[in-house]
């Protein structure tokens, strides 16, 4: 993707929705571009929250560490999330560490220009209260889920958001497009690799999914919708 700013990267932002061209184009003109390398580590867990970011292309990965050295994937940021701006705008350090998957693209902004755009725009300080609104209800769901239902389905739930997410149709069903391990997963759902390997290798068996390491295609997301909702296969929608 070039990296000449244009207020085309910014249009269907959601963090920017129903701003005008020109409006567009102010945004841009206090923020920077830059490529993303894989495994690039673009924030710390710790560090100071002074830039708040949206990511254009690509994937990031956000973990974090646990006070027994263990480590948990929290989210996976796609193109037109934001990231790392709830930190700054409430000024605590960075909750967890921002990490490249793939080759990315994002726009940032000074936590000050930040705070300028949404003193001059409002839709903007509007639309991120939609967001970290939005991503509340998502830690809920995650919340109750571990507090309450068994691992098969905890699995099932955090593939069928992450098809929801970065879903692509390919022939043999709907792939992740971004590379996912087993560990990232035991990590989402607070489960084990071996329960997690066990789990994907019956669901292969039954051509539910197919997978390698770091890939996934759901091959029928309607058994996978059964499974996390607890649903005979045959009553799946």
């Amino acid at each position: 993707m070039p990296l000449t700013p244009d207020r085309s990267i910014l249009k269907n932002q959601q963090l920017f929705a129903d701003l005008t061209d020109e409006e567009l184009d102010d945004a841009l003109r206090h923020a920077r571009t830059r490529r993303l390398p894989k495994d690039m580590r673009v924030f710390s867990q710790g560090d100071p929250a002074a830039t708040c970011h949206v990511l254009i292309d690509g994937r990031i990965k956000l973990t974090q560490s646990t006070p027994d050295g263990g480590q948990v994937v929290l989210r996976f940021i796609g193109p037109g999330d934001m990231y790392g701006t709830v930190a700054a705008l409430i000024g605590i350090p960075m909750p967890a560490d921002a990490t490249a998957v793939v080759d990315s693209v994002e726009v940032y902004w000074s936590l000050e220009a930040m705070h300028a755009l949404m003193q001059r725009y409002p839709r903007v300080a509007l639309n991120s209260n939609a967001i970290t609104g939005g991503r509340l209800i998502d830690l809920q769901t995650r919340v109750r889920e571990l507090a309450s239902e068994r691992v098969e389905r905890r699995i099932a739930h955090a593939l069928l958001r992450l098809v929801r997410q970065a879903g692509r149709r390919v022939d043999e069903g709907v792939e992740i497009d971004f590379p996912i391990t087993r560990q990232d997963l035991a990590s989402m759902t607070g489960s084990t690799l071996h329960t997690v390997s066990r789990t994907l290798s019956a669901w292969e068996e039954r051509g539910i999914i197919e997978g390698s390491r770091r890939h996934i295609v759901v091959k029928a997301p309607h058994r996978l919708v059964a499974i996390a909702e607890d649903l005979p296969e045959a009553d799946a929608p």
